[in-house]
């Protein structure tokens, strides 16, 4: 019963995370809800280490999705960066897209 609260919620958690970031007007928003989404994916696999037979599999998937995560921050961080400098701001409303303001 209970690894299904748990699924339930990661779920709950992730969906948020989506909503978060299609509505995201500041990158800063946008970072927050990344890092949600993949907290939930990490709750999400808090229940595959409960099954004997499937440890195995979860720490693997657990290492992939670390690195995964890692990756995905260190690229956000520069793009971050690269973004401010460029425009000297962190709204998106400042990105063109063929000429046109989004």
């Amino acid at each position: 019963m209970m690894v299904y609260v748990v699924i339930v919620t990661s779920i709950a958690i992730l969906l948020i995370g989506y909503i978060m970031a299609m509505s995201s007007k500041e990158l800063i928003r946008l970072l927050i809800s990344l890092e949600l989404m993949f907290g939930a994916v990490f709750l999400a696999l808090m229940p595959l280490f409960t099954v004997p037979n499937l440890t195995t599999s979860a720490f693997g998937i657990a290492v992939l999705t670390v690195f995964t995560s890692g990756g995905e921050l260190m690229i956000l961080i520069a793009a971050m960066v690269t973004f401010s400098k460029k425009f000297r701001s962190i709204s998106t409303d400042d990105i063109l897209v063929g000429g046109d303001r989004i």
